[in-house]
């Protein structure tokens, strides 16, 4: 299989059940673009690729789609066949997907596209897409217009390295891809709604360079993350907080 990059590899691994109750869902009207921009319903077959534990693939069940999941680390694998049952949860990557030629109708990335935004990956969805078959990128982006998301974000930034990162986008320079149409964006606002320890700690401490550093610095980010709850008073002696984001959800074509 195809080396994925160390910061996913261990960081995903080690804390896979932090990712899962940090992560955000997305909002409801995503169903309404799987169902228009990308075609899915009842008697369709859509590939989760780099599905982690499953935070988009439930939404790709409720389609009444067959659905199924593709994702390196075993740990979110695990956590991914736990969460969603009816899935299909196989081993592989972007570059080396275990299915046939032409046999899905759609290809979702979820939160992993920049992972493995190369040439050879994109050429390994093209191969599974039917004809006419549709690949939908999505990213849940933090809002950095309130001040203490940007702090998050300072807090995250010096530890990030040469990990792919969504917003610097590097990921849009495999575009225009041979093979695939134009890229369509839409854009959807979000709310994760919950306690501080939920929404902020362990999304971050999910984050996988995070997540892959030394207990010691973790612990460091951790307290730093209290501290701001602490002392921010939109943060402050609240039991329930909205992190805001924006979805953004890409899709294009795949040409006969």
């Amino acid at each position: 299989m195809t080396a994925i990059h160390q910061a996913a590899a261990q960081g995903f691994a080690s804390q896979a059940d932090t990712y899962a109750r940090g992560r955000p869902d997305y909002p409801a009207e995503i169903d309404t673009w799987l169902r228009d921009a990308l075609g899915l319903h009842a008697g369709r077959v859509v590939l989760d690729l780099g599905a982690g534990t499953g935070k988009f693939t439930r939404r790709l069940v409720q389609t009444g789609a067959t659905v199924i999941a593709v994702e390196p680390v075993a740990q979110m694998r695990a956590q991914l066949a736990d969460a969603v049952a009816p899935v299909q949860a196989l081993e592989g990557s972007a570059e080396a997907i275990p299915l046939p030629d032409a046999s899905v109708d759609a290809v979702v990335c979820a939160q992993a596209f920049h992972w493995f935004a190369n040439a050879r990956a994109l050429a390994e969805i093209r191969r599974v897409l039917r004809p006419g078959g549709r690949l939908g990128l999505v990213w849940n982006v933090r809002d950095e217009s309130v001040d203490w998301v940007a702090q998050l974000t300072a807090i995250m930034a010096q530890y990030e390295g040469d990990a792919p990162r969504f917003y610097k986008g590097d990921w849009k320079r495999v575009f225009p891809a041979a093979g695939f149409g134009p890229l369509a964006l839409h854009s959807l606002p979000y709310a994760h709604v919950g306690s501080p320890r939920q929404v902020i700690v362990d999304r971050v401490m999910s984050v996988s360079f995070i997540a892959s550093l030394p207990e010691p610095e973790q612990e460091r980010v951790r307290a730093r993350l209290h501290a701001l709850i602490d002392q921010h008073p939109a943060l402050s002696d609240r039991t329930e907080v909205a992190f805001p984001y924006r979805t953004e959800a890409y899709h294009c074509e795949r040409l006969a």
